[in-house]
């Protein structure tokens, strides 16, 4: 079975399971605080530290895993990213006390202490940039050290902000972008079965910000039909029974634009609009 490496806990947990069983991977655990759960008859969850998660696919004791970018980026092993799955967007970011001089990059000067749980990058970040720093390792509550006069300034993850700003501190610069990825060794993608596992979470992903639009629309508009809808390759267009007027138009829309295509359809006359989620979507 391939093993797959799992957060056991915090920001990813939740989406990480959402994914893989919108996929068709149903959990069969025997508990909540259980160690790993079957997914099907090919696949076996391993329920981790999400900061162990790299470390665990690279050294083999796990063939896959889910865990935020920047742990994998922190970690600095040797495994490829094999899918960006987009939840648990955040960042990690530098932040100073309200009151600081440091509005900017050019304002950290050097000796200045960052506490951060995330040395390897900090220290990457500063050391391209020309700026000596002293770090602080510390391992959580990193919103506290400049209050404690630990250090003068933090490296974070940061998601809307509001718990720097509860905490007197504001966002001085993004260090970098971070989601939830799929991770892997190098040939992992030699396997049909993780082939198969990435190709059904593309579906997934694909899908989730598009839905599926029908509508019954006059036939003498079908030529305003195809610029309303131009789906992916073009509206689907049948006939309706007993209806030499109208026919059914079909369509992929994205789901931002739902509101402005029923808006155009029901101005040129159509009837019967239906717009509906869609499980997966293949190119």
């Amino acid at each position: 079975m391939i093993r797959i490496a799992l957060p056991n806990k915090g920001r990813l947990t939740e989406g990480a399971r959402e994914l893989l069983e919108r996929a068709g991977l149903e959990f069969d655990t025997r508990g909540d605080r259980a160690l790993q759960a079957a997914l099907g008859d090919d696949f076996l969850a391993l329920f981790v530290n999400a900061r162990d998660i790299p470390e665990f696919v690279a050294d083999g004791a796990a063939d896959l895993g889910i865990t935020g970018r920047d742990l994998v980026v922190e970690s600095a092993r040797d495994v490829a990213v094999l899918l960006d799955l987009g939840f648990g967007r955040c960042r990690l970011a530098m932040a100073a006390s309200e009151d600081s001089e440091v509005s900017s990059l050019e304002g950290v000067v050097d000796g200045a202490r960052v506490a951060t749980v995330f040395p390897r990058v900090t220290a990457e970040f500063f050391r391209q940039r020309g700026r000596q720093v002293r770090l602080v390792p510390i391992s959580g509550a990193a919103e506290n050290a400049p209050h404690l006069g630990v250090a003068d300034l933090i490296v974070d993850l940061v998601s809307t902000g509001s718990t720097l700003k509860m905490n007197g501190l504001r966002e001085v610069a993004t260090i970098l972008e971070s989601t939830a990825v799929l991770i892997g060794r190098g040939d992992a993608m030699e396997s049909a079965r993780t082939s198969e596992l990435v190709t059904a979470l593309e579906s997934v992903l694909r899908a989730q910000d598009r839905r599926y639009l029908m509508a019954n629309v006059p036939r003498a508009q079908l030529a305003r039909v195809k610029e309303i809808l131009p789906g992916i390759n073009g509206p689907t267009v049948v006939d309706i029974l007993n209806s030499g007027e109208h026919v059914a138009a079909h369509a992929v829309v994205e789901r931002r634009e739902v509101y402005r295509v029923i808006a155009q359809l029901k101005a040129i006359g159509a009837t019967g609009i239906l717009v509906t989620s869609i499980e997966r979507l293949m190119p």
